[in-house]
């Protein structure tokens, strides 16, 4: 039998080891992972309560406390307490977004006051955003809509 020399291995006499270091440095961090939209859906004339939910998922660094706000949006002459929705001939539908499900704590932007306030744990968190169209004297017939921004302070 024939060795052939390409299946023959180098013999090794000694061994030497060392060490490699290995590193991350983790900031705080806070990130809007989703918003679900608010569709308040279809209706006619506006004589009772519209109401609806949707949810924001915000995502931080482990321990890390941060506060959600929610602006009052491109209407014009909205406030936190009455935003509003513009249709045709920048008619408007009011509303209200809330921080609970008995719709009483208006959700604003202002920590302390009117925000959601929570601690990361490093996976994604989902809050529900509680929205109420309320009974109002009904503009004419079109879509309505708005643009609320969401702000993480961490």
């Amino acid at each position: 039998m024939i060795a052939h020399p390409i299946l023959a291995g180098p013999a090794f006499a000694a061994t030497a080891t060392g060490n490699m270091n290995v590193r991350i440095n983790i900031v705080a961090e806070c990130k809007v992972v989703t918003a679900t939209d608010m569709d308040f859906g279809t209706t006619g004339v506006i004589d009772a309560n519209v109401d609806q939910t949707s949810s924001i998922t915000v995502q931080c660094t482990n321990s890390t406390p941060y506060t959600v706000g929610l602006n009052a949006g491109g209407g014009i002459g909205a406030t936190v307490a009455v935003r509003k929705m513009t249709g045709p001939a920048s008619a408007t539908v009011n509303y209200s977004l809330y921080r609970d499900a008995a719709r009483t704590q208006v959700w604003g932007f202002t920590p302390g006051t009117d925000t959601v306030a929570s601690t990361g744990n490093g996976n994604p968190q989902t809050m529900t955003v509680y929205g109420r169209v309320p009974v109002q004297t009904t503009p004419g017939a079109g879509a309505y809509s708005d643009i609320v921004a969401i702000t993480v302070q961490y």
